[in-house]
């Protein structure tokens, strides 16, 4: 099997699950407790907590974890008190409760990059709340997150942003993004599904989404979560050490698969010359729906995605497409290839012969 669908989620790290291991089997104590197996758990927190920052130039103080991206995104929104405004692009779990509070919608351009006239236009309707991710999803295409923090740091607007796709792919730096929220998900950088974390300025104060035992600092409630956590950290550790690596190999996969495709006549890149992640590449077949080519490349044992993979159950064209404003129908023909440094250059050179089996 060929998986290029890194950007839904990525295998487990081998050394990852070693480090969770004893965490669901013999020290399975509450971190609340204040027995030994408690401490034990609880001082395991406070080491992933230690990593999670290193990762993202953060204090470890500034670390609340959540039960995933979803939930941290959602736990920075809550802090909306006023006129909201999110990006078109936004992913589905910061889209969807952007809706309940009417929120203002930054428009994107072809290559599906916020302009500073727009966030000119948007600061002059006096907005409390900013959130607009530092990568996105489906189109890999990077934001200029410090630009625009610089903009909306002069009028004093609270700024988020959902790094979740971007972490473990390109340096990310809380304290140099200029950002006062930043959310972060465990199972896109080689960890286990169900654990993120927001990252939060010192100088705010926020409300807890979920009310309870008063855990993470009384912002998030609930027994945390100590395997996932663990695995979280560790994961985060060797994110850090392996970036370059990392970044190095899926560059190169990026670069020769788009290269291939360039090559043939019935091929679309979309946000080609966009700053984009190094292992996106979002690409459309005129005239054949994206959902037919996911559906035969699996029966192939080729993984891929047509979309976001949190919001594939729709028939829909991709809302991020139709921002930029491509088509519905050709928005219809967008598959996603996001790559990991396990992939190699025979699963790119095999995927491409496949495609080119379509006649195009």
């Amino acid at each position: 099997m060929i998986y290029f669908d890194n950007n839904a989620t990525t295998q487990i790290d081998a050394r990852v699950f070693e480090a969770m291991l004893p965490f669901l089997k013999n020290m399975y104590g509450n971190p609340s407790s204040v027995h030994r197996l408690g401490r034990i758990a609880k001082s395991a927190i406070e080491v992933a907590r230690e990593q999670v920052a290193a990762l993202i130039d953060a204090s470890p103080s500034q670390i609340i974890f959540t039960s995933g991206g979803t939930e941290a995104n959602n736990l920075a929104l809550h802090n909306s008190n006023g006129l909201l405004a999110i990006s078109a692009i936004e992913h589905p779990c910061i889209a969807e409760p952007a809706k309940c509070k009417n929120a203002q919608i930054i428009p994107v351009n072809a290559d599906g990059l916020i302009e500073p006239e727009a966030i000119s236009k948007l600061i002059k309707k006096r907005p409390d709340f900013v959130s607009i991710m530092l990568a996105n999803n489906e189109t890999g295409v990077i934001q200029p997150i410090t630009e625009i923090a610089a903009q909306l740091n002069e009028h004093g607007i609270i700024f988020h942003t959902d790094a979740v796709q971007a972490v473990g792919k390109i340096p990310v730096s809380f304290s140099q993004l200029g950002v006062q929220m930043l959310s972060l998900s465990s199972h896109k950088i080689y960890g286990s599904k169900g654990c993120g974390a927001l990252v939060v300025d010192k100088s705010m104060a926020i409300n807890p989404l979920l009310l309870g035992g008063g855990q993470e600092q009384n912002l998030r409630s609930g027994t945390e979560n100590v395997a996932a956590i663990v695995g979280f950290g560790k994961a985060a550790e060797l994110a850090k050490s392996e970036l370059e690596t990392r970044h190095t190999k899926m560059l190169e996969l990026r670069t020769l698969l788009e290269s291939e495709l360039e090559k043939l006549p019935r091929v679309t890149i979309f946000a080609k010359n966009a700053p984009r992640l190094p292992n996106t590449t979002l690409f459309g077949i005129d005239k054949i729906e994206g959902e037919w080519v996911l559906l035969t490349l699996d029966k192939k044992g080729i993984c891929v995605s047509s979309g976001s993979a949190c919001a594939s159950e729709g028939q829909e064209p991709s809302p991020v497409l139709l921002a930029m404003g491509i088509s519905a129908e050709q928005a219809k023909t967008a598959i996603r290839v996001s790559s990991s440094h396990h992939n190699t250059t025979a699963d790119v050179l095999q995927f491409i012969e496949v495609i080119k089996s379509f006649g195009v």
